[in-house]
């Protein structure tokens, strides 16, 4: 097995957890049917999700279909993964300009962690985002490490 074959079945894989996680995570009491969201906040929520699980759908076979382009489908594929996270980080970013947070009362919980005796609250959404990001550049690099065989 090459690095290459690895990589696109990581790829794969990154693609549809994010595509099943967004639909998981989103579509519930927390989130889509919570009662103390406007009912258009709820409607942007529901369009987004849908669009990450449609492009999840398009990514798994543009990575794993075989065929001629097999290099162009798998970076095409890797900017289609990193699109939703690099939104992330730029409504993360300027989430003060349109007064935005991170986790709603009612919603998911931060995760707290003790550090030396402070308590650090870490948002969920955050550390997932970054490992996504993360992963995606790690599968990148083994697929233009190329076809060496481990």
């Amino acid at each position: 097995m090459t690095n290459q074959t690895t990589a696109r079945d990581l790829l794969a894989a990154l693609c549809l957890l994010q595509g099943l996680a967004t639909v998981a995570i989103d579509l519930n009491r927390t989130h889509a049917t919570n009662p103390d969201w406007t009912g258009h906040a709820r409607f942007h929520l529901v369009w987004q999700t849908a669009a990450f699980a449609w492009l999840a759908l398009l990514e798994v076979p543009l990575v794993l279909a075989g065929g001629p382009l097999q290099d162009e489908r798998f970076y095409l594929a890797s900017v289609l993964a990193g699109e939703p996270m690099i939104g992330f980080f730029a409504a993360f970013i300027a989430r003060r300009a349109y007064k935005g947070t991170l986790s709603d009362p009612n919603g998911m919980p931060s995760m707290k962690i003790k550090i030396q005796g402070s308590t650090v609250c870490i948002d969920l959404n955050l550390v997932a985002e970054v490992g996504g990001i993360l992963t995606l550049a790690a599968i990148v690099a083994l697929y233009r490490h190329g076809g060496a065989s481990y």
